[in-house]
Order: C-alpha cells, then structure tokens, then sequence
C-alpha cells in the first residue's frame, strides 16, 4: 500500500510540473523575445517588442474590439469543428467496422482528402453564400478527414479477441460501436481531434482573410493593409493563445477519458 501511495504521490508531482512547465515555456520565449527586440537584434519595425504588442493588446481588449473580434471567430471555430468532428467520428465507426462500407466509400473519401480545403471555398461561397454558414461547412469538412482517417484507423487497430468477445456476448449493431469500437478507438480519436482543432484554426482565418469582415483573421489582414504592425501582432498572439489553450483544453479531456494510454 505505502508503495501504490509512493507511486501515485510521484505521478500527481510529475503531472504538476508537466503543466507547470506547459504553461510557462510560452512566458519564456515571449520573455526571449522582448531580450532580442529590446537589444535591437532584429528589426523592431516588423518584429515589435512584446511589451508594446501587450500594450495594443489592452487597448483593443479595453475598447471591445478585441472581444468582438474573438468572440466571431471562436463560434466560427465551435460550430465549424463540432460538426466536422461528429461526422468523422461517427462515419469513421461505420467505415473502420464494415468491411463492406469501407470499400464503398474508402476511394471517395481518399480522394477527396487531398484537396485543400481552403481552395474550395469559393465553390462553399457560391453554394451557401456569404454569410456564417459558409465559413461553418469550411471548417467542418477540412476537419471531418482529419478525424474520420484516425477513427478508421483506431476501430481496425481493436484486437480481434475483444470483437469475438463480445460478438459472442451478444454485441450487435449499436451496441458494437458504442461498447466496443469507440472506447477502443479513443485514443486514435483524440490524435485526430486534437490535430482538426489545429488545422480548424488555420482554416478559419484563411477564409476571414477573403471573406469576413470580422475575426481575428479579419483584424490581421486589415491589420496589414494598414501597415499597424503592433495590431498584427495582436492578433497573431491571439492565435497562438487559442491554440494553445485549446490543446491543452483537449489534454485533459484525453487524460480523463483515456486515462490507460497517457
């Protein structure tokens, strides 16, 4: 007993310096940054100093503008990712458990994957128009191939004696996949969930480059056209902010619900 407690006093000390650590080493290479800038190692022209950046940053929090800016692109990216992801889990399930579907639809989906997502927008805008819903289907089918592959690849990766298993205790249908191929295909469902956020990211600031007039990526590219460096920056940290926060937010999920691969 005093043994297991040893051990599990060791992994909560681990598990503390592990996020102590996550969470400073940005503070560090911004602090690096600010060294650099400040001894005019690089052109503070186009490199600013974090310290002004930081103070843009407050500014525009102050004003709202920051808020309204991240607000839009934060749904953009809930909305866009949310459905996205319950596609390709849900269509990843069926694919990577029937052998049948999966030759159906295996050649459709492989060929439409390497396609950029962000090069069919305008064909999205000519069917859904200009408006939310349009940047919402972006997001969401760059981010149903990121997760659907996994999941595929997650369900076929279930030892075949937990399948026998429960085939022979009776496991049909939707019991299969809700018992046996999602528990077993999490830890291949985090790893696409977790690499979706991030192109979901990139993706929604691609099209508020061409077709917002709101967003963070909206705020960066008329941020450049104004030649406002220190807001550019802004909104460049913001990102980074969003996307590390949401790694981190999708960490502990994993940790929580795949507690036995971490």
């Amino acid at each position: 007993m005093a043994a297991v407690l040893h051990e599990r006093r060791r992994r909560q000390r681990r598990d503390r310096l592990e996020r102590l650590v996550t969470v400073t080493s940005p503070i560090a290479l911004l602090a690096v940054w600010e060294l650099v800038a400040a001894l005019q190692l690089v052109d503070v022209r186009f490199f600013p100093r974090p310290s002004l950046v930081t103070t843009q940053l407050i500014g525009m929090a102050a004003s709202g503008e920051l808020w309204e800016h991240m607000s839009v692109t934060l749904l953009r990216i809930l909305v866009g990712f949310t459905i996205g992801a319950a596609a390709g889990v849900a269509v990843g399930l069926v694919m990577g458990g029937s052998r049948w579907v999966r030759a159906i639809l295996n050649p459709m989906m492989a060929s439409i994957y390497p396609i950029p997502k962000i090069a069919i927008f305008p064909l999205i805008l000519l069917v859904f128009g200009l408006g939310e819903t349009s940047k919402y289907v972006t997001v969401a089918i760059a981010v149903f191939f990121l997760v659907l592959f996994p999941t595929i690849t997650g369900v076929m990766g279930i030892p075949r004696i937990y399948i026998d298993a429960a085939e022979n205790l009776g496991a049909r249908g939707f019991q299969f996949y809700r018992r046996i191929a999602l528990p077993g295909a999490l830890p291949s469902i985090f790893t696409g969930l977790r690499v979706g956020l991030g192109v979901a990211l990139i993706i929604i600031v691609g099209v508020e480059f061409v077709g917002a007039t709101s967003g963070i990526g909206y705020l960066i590219w008329n941020s450049w056209q104004l030649f406002n460096i220190n807001r550019m920056f802004a909104g460049l940290l913001v990102l980074a902010a969003l996307g590390h926060l949401s790694s981190l937010f999708l960490e502990e999920v994993q940790k929580r619900m795949v507690p036995w691969r971490l």
